[in-house]
């Protein structure tokens, strides 16, 4: 007799998906980091990047960043031009903070253009570049 299989496939808990704005802002992320040329696309295989909805006390305090002030994205870990051999690894994040993006650009594709400028920022960070050369650069 054939072994019979005990409950439903269906049943089985299903991870829950995140609303629809939620997976729209996620898609502009996924287009930002597919923009980026070589060899800069390479260096974000050396960074998570993270989408959160703002940023925490500990992050805003860390960065002497005001409560009213906004920030869209930041860079945490050890840039590339102070990696030394004796170091050890360090996770290296980009976060990406979702609300007060989407607070600040209301139309869709100044929405995406920030998100890609935000993730270039960010990226440049990693690199080594700070913000006075951000700035210079046009990107700050």
């Amino acid at each position: 007799m054939p072994k019979r299989r005990r409950g439903s496939r269906t049943a089985r808990a299903r991870r829950p998906q995140p609303p629809a704005r939620h997976r729209r802002f996620e898609d502009l992320v996924a287009e930002a980091i597919a923009a980026i040329p070589m060899p800069f696309a390479e260096a974000l295989d050396e960074v998570a990047i993270v989408i959160e909805d703002e940023p925490s006390p500990d992050q805003l305090a860390t960065n002497d960043i005001e409560r009213d002030d906004t920030l869209y994205g930041l860079y945490e870990g050890v840039p590339r031009t102070e990696w030394g051999a004796d170091w050890v690894t360090v996770p290296n994040r980009i976060s990406l903070f979702r609300l007060p993006l989407e607070a600040d650009f209301a139309d869709p594709d100044d929405l995406a253009d920030e998100v890609w400028l935000t993730v270039i920022h960010e990226l440049a960070h990693h690199l080594g570049i700070d913000d006075d050369r951000l700035d210079e650069l046009g990107a700050g």
